[in-house]
């Protein structure tokens, strides 16, 4: 049984299908990217699996059990959490403000310093408002308030979009020590080489239907699919 599976699920912006029968599979302790061009569905995937929009057909479980119609906090209970594009931390609540908030309906939780063990600059600054953060800052607080709640698995919508280089570097750095520590990751990226870098299973969407999956290895050996698909 995998972590989670997605069975044929189509997902609507009111009138407008924008998810065609897409199904996938995440195993435990597995790094999945999933890869395409700007509107290839990618976000809206992670916000059906999340609850954020409902399919109107298919089936989504995790571990087993059904959670389509479910709200996102009931999901976020069975140890899911979404990493969202836009970051959504509180700019007048503090680091660690933002850290126990995110905490306080967890059902189990991480310790401020195991946070801070993984995120320094986080310890350096949680007295810091939220809106006082760098944007690579903020990044680092977004994923820390997912893993606070002890998250099974991570939903990581592009994480490193806008951020410096160097940022860039230490996020994946913490990417692959949650990766080795055996957190389960869907990773949504349009930097395809960084995804690539940590993910062992790929899919690709193109126009809401899911176009072609398999390991990275075997993704990068496919210049069509790399050219036609993700423009590379």
């Amino acid at each position: 049984m995998s972590l989670l599976e997605i069975d044929a699920i189509n997902t609507y912006y009111g009138e407008a299908h924008v998810l065609f029968d897409i199904s996938l599979h995440v195993e435990q302790n597995e790094v999945v990217a999933l890869l395409g061009r700007n509107g290839a569905g990618k976000t809206t995937t992670l916000k059906t699996i999340m609850g954020v929009l409902a399919p109107q057909s298919g089936a989504i479980r995790v571990n087993g059990e059904p959670v389509q119609g479910l709200a996102p906090y009931q999901i976020a209970r069975r140890g899911v959490q979404l990493v969202p594009e836009e970051r959504r931390i509180i700019g007048a609540l503090t680091v660690e403000e933002n850290l126990e908030l995110a905490a306080l309906s967890a059902p189990q939780r991480w310790s401020l310093s195991r946070i801070y063990q993984i995120f320094p600059r986080l310890g350096e600054r949680r007295k810091n408002h939220g809106n006082e953060l760098s944007g690579g800052e903020q990044q680092m607080l977004a994923i820390a308030r997912a893993l606070i709640r002890d998250a099974k698995l991570i939903l990581l919508d592009e994480p490193f979009e806008g951020l410096a280089p160097l940022i860039v570097r230490d996020l994946l750095k913490v990417c692959r020590l949650l990766a080795d520590e055996g957190r389960t990751i869907i990773i949504v990226e349009q930097n395809v080489a960084a995804a690539l870098s940590l993910a062992q299973r790929c899919y690709v969407l193109n126009n809401g239907h899911m176009v072609w999956e398999g390991t990275g290895a075997a993704l990068k050996a496919d210049p069509d699919i790399m050219q036609t698909h993700l423009g590379i």
